[in-house]
C-alpha cells in the first residue's frame, strides 16, 4: 500500500517543524540536522524522510553527502491556506480591542 503524505500531518509533529526551523535558516546535511536532537540519527533520517516526500525539502545529493534544502513554494501553499483564518482572528482580536477600549473610556 502506497499512502501519501500529506503536509499538515508532516508540520503536526514537533521534531519536523523544528528540522524545518533549522533548514529554513540554512541549507544542512543530514548528520548537522540529526546533531541538533537528542533522537537517533535513523529516527531524523525517518523525519527527513517524510519532509522529502511531501516536497517540504528538496534533497540535493553532492558526492556523499546529501544536502537538504527548504521547498518555499510548498511552505507558500501551508501559509495561502492559513491566511483566511489569520485574517479572521486580526478581526475577531480588532473587535474585542475596541469593545475593551470603549469599556476603559467609560469607565475612566
Amino acid at each position: 500500500m502506497n499512502l501519501r503524505r500529506d503536509v499538515f500531518q508532516a508540520i503536526a509533529d514537533p521534531t519536523r517543524r523544528s528540522i524545518l526551523m533549522l533548514v529554513a535558516a540554512q541549507s544542512m546535511t543530514a548528520g548537522a540536522i540529526a546533531s541538533n536532537f537528542d533522537t537517533a540519527r535513523p529516527t531524523v533520517s525517518k523525519h527527513l524522510q517524510i519532509l522529502t516526500e511531501c516536497e517540504l525539502l528538496r534533497s540535493e545529493q553532492n558526492g556523499r553527502e546529501i544536502t537538504y534544502h527548504l521547498n518555499p513554494n510548498k511552505m507558500k501553499e501551508i501559509a495561502d491556506f492559513i491566511e483566511p483564518f489569520r485574517k479572521m482572528w486580526d478581526e475577531k482580536f480588532n473587535k474585542l480591542e475596541s469593545v475593551m477600549k470603549a469599556y476603559q473610556d467609560k469607565n475612566a
